[in-house]
């Protein structure tokens, strides 16, 4: 979801076990978009939030296949990929994007996307929900988990 334009969502949080699976590269990033995160599940009254850490953005959907397979009704995944000089920027977002989307769609469980993919560490940084930050992706990926969750409950009734 882009920063303007962005959708006033409708979150509940309420009996939601929820993990935030997220990778290790770029640390402040990271801390920041955890944070966001962290808050939107806490100020949505999710009843059990964890936290798994990956190696890094490629790991992702492994993870949070683990995690759905442990219980949890819903997964954020964050991440960062900062362009460099190779094509590892482009395999890594894909592989983690093309992971993420198909384990929401075999697990029939939401998934929030959050993976940054930046071309320099200042685009990320301004994302990231740090202050300053024009935009809080961590924030964003955890509300349209919740907000898919909610969808996919009512549903199912």
């Amino acid at each position: 979801m882009a920063g303007h334009g962005a959708p006033e969502l409708a979150v509940d949080g309420t009996d939601a076990r929820v993990v935030i699976v997220a990778s290790s590269w770029h640390e402040t990033v990271m801390d920041g978009l955890i944070a966001g995160a962290r808050r939107a599940l806490e100020e949505a009254g999710a009843s059990d939030i964890g936290v798994v850490r990956a190696p890094g953005a490629f790991e992702l959907p492994l993870f949070a296949k683990a995690c759905i397979d442990d219980g949890y009704d819903a997964v954020v995944a964050l991440g960062v990929v900062i362009r460099g000089g190779t094509p590892h920027f482009e395999y890594v977002s894909a592989a983690a994007t093309n992971g993420l989307a198909r384990v929401a769609l075999d697990e029939d469980v939401p998934i929030g996307f959050g993976l940054l993919t930046c071309d320099t560490e200042e685009q990320a940084l301004d994302r990231a929900g740090l202050p300053g930050s024009s935009e809080d992706k961590g924030r964003e990926a955890a509300e349209a988990a919740l907000a898919t969750l909610a969808v996919l409950r009512a549903l199912g009734d």
